[in-house]
């Protein structure tokens, strides 16, 4: 990845990181807002019910108050108290008295006991007269000490109400007036609500849920409307039966979280005064809905508005970086195509110096780095010709001194005989000649091989397919791999199909690749394997040559493509020395990987090279080597 990139990527990153940290930040004290603020509106809402409910039931209690110290009651206590009989049948005449008081005094329920528990006047059913109130044993507890929360039992169905108990009469034979106001939609919808709130109520009839006793005041029925479907609320309702304690659930009425209610559920209990050591029992439960349709709409807007400040960000970054690249990068990116020119081998290569900040330090330091290369350059040029020369002289001295001893012999032994034995100089000059043409050959063969050597001509690139070089040196060889006489050497091919074409001198690489094929076989004199491998590594081809021979050793794999060196015994070391020219010379490299008794592969890797193609017109090498 390029520094341009980066950099990108590091102000990309750092404006994504930043505005998905603020938009967290932004939403988690939103989030925060909203539970404190609902909250707060329902602890209000609550607030304010229980204001209404204490209204309501002192409106109850003096009402109740007010029937029980109203003259046709007093009379009607009197009646029943100087009654001698049971009371039932002279309370006959007040059958209609509580259904008038009911409505006199605005109450939904009222009721008439005697002394025993006994209805004596119903206005919400008639038609209990004369039969026990089941609650009459907690009526004398409940006399004078205000309203409560009581379920009425009515004709076909059950109600709920807020109820106060009063007596009247003698003391001895006392007359119960209870009476009440429903606790319905009418009550709730008293309430004051802010917006996005409302109120439910429900009545526990039961254990389990029911939707009729669930009453929403916003809807026409007794139960929520179709969009919000009771069942929904029937998992926090029966927590709060089950614990009989304040609950807080969410509800999700669709699949849109804008839907979602957050439900405070009340519970309301009855009066408990009869039941000692036990908890009232619960007759209602009140839920305070809160819409989250305002949290979820500004949640989507803060997040859009992050998606839209995290786009701009990128697209800031992006133009910063590209200022910042133009600024910083382009003079890095300078010294990279400097220091690539310089391992290519341009050592005269400098680049510009602007300003005075690091980089320009760095581009300093970089030509004086480049100068003392040249210079040290030169300086190893001058050693290296020097060295090379006294090489070659040393070599030529040792190469020249074989084939001339034997030449200054026969050259004296003519001498001799011509003044000793003119008799025998015929036969000696006829052996001597021999000696004398064979010698001048083999001067002629060394010279002819250092000669060239020297002329290596320059490679003539072309477009060509390894694989074919490499069975042309294999279809060259073929016979004299399985010579009568010796043992015989098999050749395994092991070719990629398509490693791709290459730009190169197919007549240099045939030849170094023959040179390698010629090691391979001196190496096994008792016969072995020889391996060619082909493969394509990324943009180069890469071709081995492999033998099972007897091996080298480390320090000779070090000196192997010395020139004039050679562990052979009648070997100039120029084989290992041209193919590692022809390589070089391709742009490519040679390496050797061996081991003593298991063989020896050389690696010859080479690059495409195809765009020399399009520089200089591709012709094909004639294989011969001019001067």
């Amino acid at each position: 990845m390029t520094f341009r990139r980066k950099l990108l990527g590091i102000f990309a990153l750092t404006v994504v990181l930043s505005v998905g940290a603020v938009a967290w930040l932004v939403l988690a004290l939103t989030r925060n807002a909203f539970a404190t603020t609902e909250d707060q509106r329902t602890a209000a809402l609550i607030a304010q019910f229980q204001r209404e409910f204490r209204r309501r039931r002192e409106d109850v209690a003096r009402r109740v108050d007010a029937i029980a110290s109203s003259d046709p009651v007093g009379r009607m206590a009197t009646a029943l108290s100087g009654s001698s009989s049971s009371g039932t049948a002279d309370s006959a005449e007040y059958f209609e008295l509580a259904k008038s008081m009911a409505e006199s005094h605005q109450l939904d329920f009222l009721e008439f006991l005697d002394a025993h528990g006994a209805i004596i006047s119903s206005a919400q059913w008639p038609a209990k007269f004369g039969y026990p109130d089941t609650a009459f044993e907690s009526l004398p507890s409940s006399s004078g000490q205000g309203a409560f929360l009581k379920r009425e039992e009515l004709q076909d169905s059950t109600a709920l109400g807020l109820f106060a108990v009063q007596t009247t009469g003698a003391s001895d034979h006392p007359v119960y007036v209870i009476g009440g106001l429903r606790l319905d939609k009418n009550f709730i919808s008293a309430l004051d609500l802010p917006a996005e709130m409302r109120v439910l109520l429900y009545q526990n009839r039961g254990e389990h849920f029911s939707p009729d006793s669930l009453l929403d005041p916003s809807s026409s029925g007794n139960s929520v409307d179709a969009a919000r479907p009771a069942d929904k609320l029937a998992l926090l309702i029966e927590s709060v039966q089950r614990h009989n304690q304040e609950m807080i659930g969410t509800v999700s009425w669709s699949s849109d979280p804008a839907d979602e209610e957050v439900f405070h559920a009340v519970p309301l209990r009855g009066a408990g005064k009869d039941r000692p050591g036990k908890d009232p029992p619960l007759l209602a439960i009140l839920l305070v809905g809160n819409s989250r349709r305002s949290y979820v709409e500004l949640t989507r807007r803060i997040g859009e508005s992050a998606l839209l400040a995290g786009g701009g960000g990128i697209l800031v970054a992006i133009l910063l970086s590209s200022w910042a690249a133009a600024r910083v990068t382009r003079p890095v990116e300078q010294l990279a195509r400097a220091a690539r020119d310089i391992g290519a081998g341009h050592w005269d290569t400098r680049v510009e110096v602007q300003g005075g900040d690091e980089v320009a330090q760095l581009a300093e330091s970089f030509n004086r780095m480049t100068a003392e290369l040249m210079a040290q350059k030169e300086r190893l040029v001058q050693t290296e010709r020097v060295a090379a020369w006294r090489e070659l002289a040393r070599r030529l001295a040792h190469e020249l001194k074989n084939p001339l001893f034997p030449l200054q012999l026969t050259v004296e032994n003519l001498t001799r005989a011509r003044t000793q034995s003119p008799e025998q100089f015929d036969e000696v000059f006829r052996e001597s000649s021999g000696t004398l043409l064979a010698e001048i050959s083999n001067l002629k063969t060394i010279i002819g091989r250092f000669s060239e050597f020297s002329k290596m001509p320059h490679p003539q690139l072309q477009a060509l397919q390894v694989n074919e070089v490499v069975r042309g040196v294999v279809k060259v060889f073929q016979a004299q791999l399985q010579t009568p006489g010796r043992p015989p050497i098999a050749c395994r091919l092991e070719l990629e199909e398509n490693p791709g074409t290459i730009a190169a001198d197919p007549d240099l690489l045939h030849r170094a690749l023959s040179n390698l094929v010629l090691n391979a076989m001196d190496a096994m004199p008792s016969g072995g394997t020889l391996t060619l491998r082909t493969r394509r590594d990324g943009e180069n081809v890469i071709t081995e040559v492999s033998d099972t021979g007897s091996g080298m050793t480390r320090e000779e794999c070090e000196r192997i493509f010395t020139p004039y060196y050679t562990s052979k015994q009648h070997g100039t070391g120029l084989g290992l020395a041209i193919v590692q020219s022809v390589v070089s010379d391709h742009g490519g490299r040679i390496s050797v990987r061996s081991e003593p008794g298991r063989g020896t592969t050389f690696v010859i890797e080479l690059p495409g090279n195809l765009e020399a193609l399009r520089k200089t017109p591709a012709s094909k090498h004639a294989g011969q080597f001019s001067d």
